[in-house]
């Protein structure tokens, strides 16, 4: 790092009046704030309590693995995201696919029968999923067609309405002629892993934001992208150095314990043993820190924060003798089994192969023992993979999260609070703030941009000209 910059413990500084802004938490969406902050000349410190910069998308060691504690991935529409990965010199490592390709597999199926595909053509919306969805194998010709009818209610729907917030995604699709197994098979298999959540449990709003913005919004829109090398080397090393590169002085290790407010306006944020001042702060972490640290008066209602639930994700890394699974990725049917992906290449693994299993909407696996879910995975991935059958497991593991999002429950929305608060100076970031997206991400970023926008326009600084405009992606 440059002089000037701390990777342990809190940075001193005293800058200019007006100029001084202190971001609490290095997730992406803190990142993306204390980037955009310093882009436009403030001086910005950013404290995080972790000894690493990624928040909940983050790597470890195992051994000889380098292992991301998550499968995460990104579409073409997720514009702020792209924006990060091209602002952090990072765009490279984690590429789109060049056209949408999902291989579903259905364990219910008889062999040779189980293999269906979502993927579009080069045509304008609708049409660009037609011959897709009409050749989906996992549908009957009647479900397929109940499926275009529901696609194009969802495309009527206006996200503005608040009413959709109070419904559930579920009803909805049961009122519009889904059977149980299409929302398995398409609604679900898209839903989990976008909102970490089934259908049924879904607001109806955050469902249809997701499938208009990604599959009837832009042909390319639901195309696929993923990082290629470790999350770790994304954002916690390159989005350091770019941090670094802006002038942002990292504090890690840096558990904030209060911030207040003196005589003259200015914040005051306490660290163990230490004290920065600053104009502006930007909380960045989960609801209920920021429910501990918001000082009085900060919002209306702070407790209402404490009524965003969370959901798990649980993450199944297997390890075997041999190549099992001759693609990237694919997502699964008829199996506890959602998406599982080749990270053979990623980890550093140099015999064998490594594969791992994202398992949204994870509340009934999530506390399970690591013999039991041993016990539940390796029989389905012997019946998903004919080749594993034939392989030696060297090594299993879990990975949780069990707060890995907030919940995306009808009438969560009213609960999501905006980037400013009632405290002049004070400002919110995080994937489960008022972005209008599910805690993607995505959302992180977003998120990011609003809160640094609302403290420029209050600092009086410039905009820079280079920051994501979320108009474009509205």
């Amino acid at each position: 790092m440059t002089d000037g910059t701390r990777s342990d413990g809190p940075p001193h500084h005293a800058g200019p009046p007006g100029r001084d802004a202190v971001v609490i938490g290095g997730g992406l969406a803190g990142v993306t704030a204390a980037l955009a902050l310093a882009d436009a000349g403030v001086r910005v410190t950013l404290l995080e309590g972790r000894p690493r910069l990624g928040g909940l998308a983050f790597s470890f060691r195992r051994g000889a693995l380098t292992v991301d504690n998550g499968q995460h991935v990104y579409l073409r529409c997720c514009t702020a995201y792209r924006w990060f990965l091209d602002r952090i010199d990072a765009a490279d490592l984690a590429p789109l696919q060049s056209r949408l390709d999902v291989p579903v597999v259905d364990a219910g199926k008889p062999e040779g029968r189980r293999l269906g595909r979502l993927r579009r053509d080069a045509l304008p919306v609708p049409l660009h999923l037609g011959r897709s969805l009409a050749t989906y194998p996992h549908l009957s010709l009647a479900e397929r067609a109940k499926v275009g009818r529901a696609a194009l209610a969802l495309k009527g729907l206006d996200l503005a309405d608040p009413a959709l917030d109070d419904q559930d995604f579920g009803s909805w699709l049961a009122a519009h002629g889904q059977s149980a197994r299409a929302v398995e098979a398409l609604w679900d298999l898209v839903g989990v892993a976008t909102l970490n959540a089934v259908a049924g449990e879904a607001s109806l709003g955050l469902a249809a934001m997701v499938f208009k913005t990604g599959l009837l919004s832009d042909p390319g829109a639901a195309d696929i992208g993923w990082a290629r090398v470790p999350l770790g080397d994304l954002h916690d090393r390159l989005a350091r150095k770019a941090l670094d590169s802006a002038g942002v002085r990292i504090g890690l290790r840096t558990r904030v314990t209060s911030i207040s407010t003196d005589e003259n306006g200015r914040w005051s944020v306490q660290v163990p043993g230490d004290t920065l001042t600053a104009d502006a702060v930007v909380l960045a972490v989960p609801q209920r820190e920021t429910y501990d640290l918001l000082p009085p008066g900060a919002l209306d209602a702070p407790e209402r924060l404490l009524d965003i639930g969370t959901a798990p994700i649980l993450n199944v890394h297997v390890v075997y003798d041999r190549p099992v699974l001759d693609v990237p990725f694919f997502a699964a049917l008829g199996t506890p089994v959602q998406w599982v992906f080749d990270r053979t290449e990623a980890s550093g693994l140099s015999g064998g192969q490594y594969l791992a299993l994202s398992q949204s909407a994870a509340q009934d696996d999530i506390d399970r023992p690591v013999a039991e879910l041993r016990e539940r995975y390796l029989p389905e991935l012997r019946r998903l993979l004919p080749h594993s059958r034939h392989a030696e497991v060297t090594d299993f593991f879990v990975t949780r999260e069990r707060t890995a999002t907030f919940a995306p429950t009808p009438g969560v929305g009213r609960l999501r609070p905006g980037a400013r608060t009632k405290a002049p100076g004070l400002y919110l970031a995080g994937a489960w703030t008022a972005t209008g997206w599910p805690a993607t991400m995505e959302s992180a970023v977003r998120s990011g941009v609003s809160a640094a926008e609302a403290a420029l326009g209050a600092l009086g600084r410039p905009r820079p000209r280079h920051l994501f405009a979320l108009e474009e992606a509205a």
